[in-house]
């Protein structure tokens, strides 16, 4: 008898390479603060859709074209991609899948990040510049989940691979790879210190 694991949601966790990432993570958190002081549209955008929090995902988006800092770290990005997309075996027909957009979350005590997906993307990632401890995780949905009809609830203790949700616990220096077509969110930070991480996006058109 065989059971088989069929249509799997590959997720990829790195670290950034190198042991010069604390540094390179000091300088990028001091681009994100500086963002904040300077970015009047990012603010006015963030008071109406990200309360209490500032995000630069209307505003200042594209942030590996305007800061040699946030270029460099698309450059260190794009070997997790490239190892990402051998594991999910896409045919890219010889077309580059380069990044698109790039911006700034800094999340304060009790800010949330909704559930959403990314649309018109490819492949779609964070990395954690500052992680407090305790601060929230990002949560993964099953995108089967709308299809469980008079499904039993899973065990408490079950397989990674068949929770409905999944955790990722946000540490500095970590990078989150995912299709953008994965629902995801953050829920409030529940500590003091500012939980701050830079959202980017890949896409093959």
């Amino acid at each position: 008898m065989t059971t088989l694991a069929l249509f799997p949601t590959l997720i990829y966790t790195a670290r950034l390479s190198g042991n010069g990432w604390p540094q390179f993570n000091r300088q990028l958190l001091r681009e994100c603060k500086q963002l904040q002081i300077d970015d009047t549209a990012g603010q006015r955008w963030s008071r109406k859709n990200y309360p209490g929090g500032f995000t630069s995902y209307n505003s200042a988006c594209r942030m590996h074209t305007l800061s040699p800092t946030f270029a460099l770290l698309e450059r260190k990005l794009n070997r997790h991609v490239s190892s990402y997309v051998k594991s999910l075996q896409l045919d890219l027909a010889n077309r580059q899948l380069s990044m698109t957009d790039c911006w700034v979350n800094i999340m304060p005590q009790g800010v949330v990040h909704g559930l959403h997906l990314h649309p018109l993307s490819t492949i779609s990632g964070t990395y954690y510049v500052q992680t407090p401890k305790g601060c929230s995780t990002i949560k993964l949905e099953d995108p089967r989940l709308d299809r469980f009809m008079a499904a039993p609830p899973r065990k408490a203790d079950c397989d990674a691979e068949n929770k409905p949700w999944y955790h990722v616990v946000a540490e500095a220096g970590k990078i989150v790879l995912f299709e953008s077509w994965l629902r995801h969110e953050v829920a409030p930070n529940p500590v003091a210190t500012e939980r701050v991480s830079i959202s980017f996006n890949y896409s093959w058109f």
